[in-house]
């Protein structure tokens, strides 16, 4: 299966850098072709400008520099997320990727004034996310945990109508010990081999994960 792997922070050395290591490193031996993007390393411009704005609703003009991305986009079957909850949400840099490339006429289909919006993201089967919280469970549950709404039911609207979800979160991340956080990476791991190439998750939640 084709999957490509977002990953947004910019430190190398941190723990979701060594999140996304395995994310990568599992993915490629589960057998996927994997299109790795670290939106820091490509250096992805995520603010939207004002005549780019002008001409959002127009389906088939994006801007020049936006192509690449947007192709590497339709060339997926399978999308994981890998990136650290702050301020209860994305990154700013994830947040403006989805602004910019997950736009009218890739993401979704606008219509006239009493049609719905139509999804465009039907060739993608597989949707994964992995997130960090520096807050409790309990916590983020009280927020509302808008940085997952955003990828599960935000983008998972958008994907085929029988797309496969998963979801893992390391709570409270700041106060965990090392056993804890490579007991994460090992379902990380796991949960990356999960994905059949066949467009099948083998299972659907990995206990307490969130």
């Amino acid at each position: 299966m084709r999957i490509q792997l977002i990953y947004a922070h910019p430190c190398a050395e941190s723990f979701i850098g060594a999140v996304h290591h395995t994310a990568l490193v599992s993915l490629r031996n589960a057998g996927h072709e994997v299109d790795d993007l670290d939106l820091y390393a490509e250096e992805f411009q995520p603010v939207m400008l004002a005549d780019e704005r002008r001409g959002y609703h127009e389906a088939g003009n994006p801007p020049d520099e936006l192509d690449v991305w947007i192709r590497r986009v339709r060339q997926a079957e399978g999308l994981v997320f890998v990136y650290p909850t702050w301020w209860y949400g994305l990154p700013a840099i994830l947040k403006g990727y989805l602004d910019r490339v997950y736009r009218p006429g890739l993401a979704f289909h606008l219509g006239g004034p009493n049609v719905s919006i139509r999804p465009g993201l039907r060739h993608i089967r597989v949707l994964s996310g992995v997130s960090t919280y520096g807050a409790t469970r309990l916590w983020t549950r009280y927020i509302g945990d808008p940085g997952r709404r955003t990828v599960m039911r935000g983008i998972g609207a958008l994907c085929a109508p029988n797309v496969r979800k998963s979801w893992l979160a390391l709570y409270h991340m700041n106060h965990d010990s090392p056993w804890h956080r490579e007991r994460f990476l090992q379902r990380v791991e796991t949960r990356m081999h999960a994905l059949d190439p066949s467009g099948k998750t083998r299972t659907q939640r990995v206990e307490g994960a969130g």
